[in-house]
């Protein structure tokens, strides 16, 4: 690896082990076993960098079990196993997800950061709604942008949340997918 991967590398590890906002560029130079300079010759900030790390970890996860996805059962069994998953996750990388809560903190004094969390939200707004419809992203209705896209964010980050704080009871799939029945019957009430 060169100094950019190697860089890239040490402050992920620095998110793992210390988070967002605790992570010097000392520490992450130390970690890649780079000089304190090649933070600003490759990245310019230390934010910059921690910013790709963490994005670029979240990206992994999307990738993988981050999707939503499930096989057998009715739509409601899948998406309880996709909130299992996804529940799991945030136990197993608590790290990732604190770091992504302390980057939202920051950006309140950084438009810059706050910028990309924003147009992040956008994206992901719209594949989650076309990955719920089953339409292509390209195809999915604005108006399902704004809804169910959006719920569905708002609900990830409140469960990442209670996850997060109180563990023990916080919801599992099922729960979720049934609160969402239940609400669903009260709104058409």
């Amino acid at each position: 690896m060169g100094n950019r991967e190697d860089l890239l590398a040490g402050a992920r590890r620095c998110l793992e082990e210390k988070g967002y906002l605790r992570t010097t560029v000392r520490d992450i130079a130390s970690a890649a076993q780079v000089s304190m300079a090649a933070i600003g010759y490759h990245f310019g900030t230390r934010e910059v960098l921690l910013n790709q790390a963490l994005f670029a970890a979240m990206d992994e996860w999307a990738a993988g079990s981050g999707r939503l996805t499930g096989q057998g059962g009715t739509a409601r069994e899948r998406y309880a196993d996709t909130w299992d998953r996804k529940i799991r996750d945030f136990g197993e990388m608590r790290w990732l997800w604190t770091a992504s809560v302390e980057a939202f903190v920051h950006a309140q004094s950084s438009p810059e950061l706050l910028a990309v969390l924003a147009e992040g939200q956008r994206q992901n707004r719209r594949m989650v709604a076309a990955q719920l419809s089953g339409v292509p992203v390209e195809e999915v209705a604005e108006e399902d942008v704004r809804s169910l896209g959006s719920v569905h964010i708002a609900l990830l980050t409140g469960v990442m949340v209670q996850v997060l704080t109180d563990p023990e009871h916080a919801p599992d799939g099922r729960s979720l997918a049934q609160g969402l029945r239940l609400m669903a019957e009260l709104l058409e009430s």
